[in-house]
């Protein structure tokens, strides 16, 4: 049986009592969840919400676009420290780190020997040997630790807990927030320290959603009720609150970012879901550079339209009267009045204009469309603060 299949899905919901949770972290803002009536989902071994009982996924959506909202993330930061850090981490990613300077974020695509996907995620690079690689769901701490035998270097599994305030008002909380305001430079991709309520707190200009934001990383030494009681007065103003995944993955997918283990995995590359501009063939060597100079550059993954249906999450995709390809990942974008998700084809032979048909999550088949992504904003104009665009609801 296949989880999120449009007819059930797993969540987890806190009950009082002890018994068998073993491995299940809560991160620190779940208390201050609970009022909300959160259901979660398990994230590296954490909790991160989808949905709450007092907002609705559209609204949450909606909140998102034409406000703020805070997403507490199951993202896991890992510690890469010491003098064999940077040629660790040039070794496990595709991409070419040692480029990425200090005070900086890079996007951290790690393969294995096949050249199969096997994590992403952003890193910070905080000093010239010392970063902070913020892991998407995968086994990547202890492939890293075994590529590092006989390197100079510690790979620290953090207890570091990474939220998002994302929307076209998060830097004007920011502003508020932030003792001396928003920190100069802070670009997008830029990280800094800022005092928030006299707590030094790692700040970097990235997000999960396309949409002007950033995301603040609570360590263990931080007062969290305090810190979060200071965001929240910043952010009320300007309409912040928690909210679910649920509605940050409708922008996700309308933005074209994807989601490791689920759009891509490890019979995919980064060329079949249109990743291959990061991978750097100038490096001298990666972990499946062998593998990716043999493999078929084209790309396989790309964006569905449909107006009649919400495509089914591993809905069968046809075309040409036959299966061609499955649903990776739908949902019903509001803004957009469609159906939007992703399709992985089997093969490089059709690509965005091609009509199709995909399972929806009523079982049948519906007329839809492949498509470019992002959908919208193709330049990628909103998160980098170059375009302001606060949509009407329809």
């Amino acid at each position: 049986m296949i989880s999120s299949d449009g007819k059930t899905r797993d969540l987890i919901t806190s009950r009082p009592g002890s018994g068998w949770d073993f491995n299940m972290h809560r991160h620190v803002y779940h208390d201050l969840e609970a009022k909300h009536g959160p259901h979660y989902t398990v994230y590296n071994r954490r909790f991160m919400c989808v949905y709450m009982d007092d907002l609705d996924t559209d609204e949450g959506y909606w909140l998102l676009r034409t406000k703020a909202a805070c997403l507490h993330t199951g993202e896991w930061p890992i510690e890469i420290v010491g003098p064999d850090a940077t040629k660790l981490m040039d070794l496990l990613f595709v991409n070419n780190v040692a480029k990425v300077k200090v005070g900086r974020c890079g996007y951290g695509i790690a393969c294995f020997d096949n050249g199969g996907l096997l994590v992403d995620g952003v890193f910070a690079r905080l000093e010239e040997n010392r970063y902070w690689y913020v892991q998407a769901d995968g086994d990547f701490i202890n492939w890293a630790r075994a590529h590092a035998n006989g390197m100079d270097v510690e790979i620290i599994g953090t207890y570091i807990n990474v939220s998002q305030i994302q929307g076209p008002t998060s830097m004007d909380i920011l502003a508020v927030a932030a003792k001396d305001g928003i920190p100069s430079p802070f670009g997008y991709f830029g990280s800094a320290w800022v005092d928030f309520g006299g707590q030094q707190v790692l700040i970097t200009r990235t997000g999960y959603t396309n949409e002007l934001g950033w995301e603040f990383y609570t360590e263990p030494h931080h007062d969290a009720p305090a810190l979060w009681a200071h965001l929240e007065q910043a952010g009320a103003p300007h309409g912040m609150r928690m909210f679910g995944l649920d509605s940050m993955n409708i922008r996700r997918l309308e933005a074209g970012i994807l989601n490791a283990n689920s759009d891509f995995d490890e019979t995919t590359t980064p060329y079949d879901v249109g990743l291959g501009g990061f991978v750097a063939m100038d490096k001298s060597d990666f972990i499946g550079k062998a593998a990716l100079e043999k493999a078929d550059k084209r790309q396989r993954l790309h964006g569905i339209l449909c107006p009649d249906a919400t495509p089914r999450i591993h809905g069968r995709v046809e075309w040409n009267g036959a299966v061609a390809g499955r649903v990776t990942a739908g949902a019903f974008s509001p803004y957009l009045q469609n159906g939007v998700g992703y399709a992985l084809m089997d093969s490089a032979e059709v690509g965005p204009g091609t009509d199709v048909r995909v399972e929806g999550n009523d079982g049948q088949m519906h007329p839809a469309m492949l498509a470019e992504t992002p959908l919208y904003d193709k330049a990628c104009e909103i998160p980098r603060g170059k375009l302001v665009d606060i949509p009407e609801r329809p």
